[in-house]
């Protein structure tokens, strides 16, 4: 399948910026290198979900969120769906969403997709409504600037039945995706992908370069070691997601190692985004926010100057 008109806004976007620019032809100036780091911060939209919902005060709305991940002192931002499923194929919101994300040097790294069906559904007609459902948001993505969309790799039957199903399903997915260059990955949401086994198998079975994985510090049953799953899920990352819940005096995750969990994403050769990803509760959202990007900026700093 080839790209879709609805790109062509984008399009029509850069060839406008080069016609009207008085610097058009002129050999460009090299730009300076930026400076090597570990890793990148970005923050997850769903650190504000009561806020989203207006569960929480203030509220906040989605067109709002790169604006507000700017005063937490982030500039990269990786949005949900929920928040604006509606407006997957309208235009002038994604444009109005882009140019505010580009004001502020806002980078988007991805969407989290949610409630569009189930890619392993075990009838080929659901399943091929699920990656149908899916679509709209690589597009969303490539025009946002994302390089993917996180989705849901869940099925039904015994565990091999549900492997091949995810497979298809996603590699069809995929499949799309790379005619806009978009990464699909799937994270460890509950049900079988919280299995690092058996997701990394499924996405071994798609065998696709834009198939991955997205480790999510938390999201895993006790019998699960969490720091041996996100090990094993580390090769096939594309985003990291760095669940939170709660923090000590000294600024300390009290239920994740999250130093011990930088060193197995840094040794598995990963130097991209690490999205914060709060989900507690005794901290309002903003101070979660705020103490787990302080907690990432120190691990950051002293594995820089290791």
């Amino acid at each position: 399948m080839k790209r879709r008109t609805f790109l062509s806004l984008a399009a029509g976007t850069v060839g406008g910026a080069c016609l009207g620019s008085p610097m058009a032809g002129a050999a460009e100036q090299p730009k300076p290198a930026e400076p090597a780091v570990p890793f990148k911060i970005s923050l997850a939209e769903w650190s504000f979900h009561r806020r989203l919902y207006g569960r929480a005060q203030p509220a906040l709305d989605n067109l709002d969120f790169p604006a507000e991940a700017k005063r937490f002192g982030i500039d990269a931002v990786e949005y949900v769906n929920v928040f604006f499923k509606d407006k997957v194929k309208d235009k002038d919101y994604l444009a109005e969403l882009k140019k505010r994300a580009d004001d502020l040097g806002v980078r988007s790294v991805l969407i989290m997709c949610d409630a569009e069906g189930n890619l392993g559904a075990p009838e080929q007609p659901q399943r091929d409504a699920a990656v149908r459902n899916h679509q709209p948001w690589v597009e969303a993505a490539k025009y946002l600037g994302c390089h993917s969309i996180r989705v849901n790799g869940y099925s039904e039957g015994t565990r091999a039945e549900q492997a091949d199903r995810v497979a298809d399903g996603l590699q069809r997915l995929c499949e799309f995706a790379a005619d806009f260059e978009i990464n699909v990955i799937v994270e460890n949401h509950g049900n079988l992908t919280s299995d690092p086994k058996w997701l990394t198998d499924v996405i071994k079975k798609v065998g696709l370069p834009n198939c991955g994985t997205l480790p999510d510090f938390g999201n895993f049953p006790n019998e699960i070691d969490r720091y041996e799953a996100v090990q094993l899920m580390m090769p096939f990352a594309k985003a990291v997601s760095a669940k939170s819940y709660d923090f000590d005096a000294e600024g300390t995750e009290t239920r994740i190692d999250f130093e011990r969990m930088m060193d197995i994403v840094l040794a598995a050769g990963y130097h991209g985004y690490v999205g914060i990803e709060y989900e507690g509760s005794r901290l309002s959202e903003n101070d979660g926010v705020v103490a787990t990007r302080k907690l990432l900026e120190k691990i950051r700093a002293k594995r820089a100057s290791a």
